[in-house]
C-alpha cells in the first residue's frame, strides 16, 4: 500500500478557490483505479494549511495518478496560488493492524 501525505498553504485571497480546487481533486482521485482514498482536510491547528491525506494499492496507480493530466494541472494552480510550494511525502506501508490488535 502506498500512503502520501502532503499541504499547501492558503492564502485570504485565493483561500476558497484553493479549497474548492482540494476538493475536485479528490472527488476526482478518488474515482482512479487503485485510489482506496484521497481526502483533503484544513488542518485544526494551522487553519492556513489545506492537508492531503492519500491510500493507493501500488506505486503504478500512484505513476498512473501522476501521469493524469489533471494531476498536474493541479499542482501547477496550487503553486501558483500559494506563496510555498505545495509538499508531497510518499510512504509504502504494511498494514499492521491485524498484528497489533489480535
Amino acid at each position: 500500500m502506498i500512503f502520501i501525505t502532503g499541504h499547501v498553504i492558503l492564502t485570504p485571497e485565493h483561500r476558497e478557490r484553493m479549497i474548492a480546487l482540494g476538493a475536485e481533486h479528490s472527488a476526482r482521485s478518488r474515482s482512479e483505479p487503485g485510489c482506496l482514498a484521497h481526502n483533503c482536510h484544513i488542518d485544526v491547528e494551522n487553519p492556513d494549511r489545506l492537508m492531503f491525506v492519500e491510500e493507493w494499492e501500488s506505486i503504478d496507480a500512484v505513476r498512473t495518478h501522476f501521469a493524469v493530466p489533471a494531476s498536474a494541472a493541479f499542482v501547477a494552480e496550487m503553486r501558483a496560488l500559494s506563496p510555498q510550494p505545495p509538499v508531497i511525502r510518499i510512504f509504502a506501508a504494511e498494514d499492521v493492524t491485524a498484528k497489533l490488535m489480535g
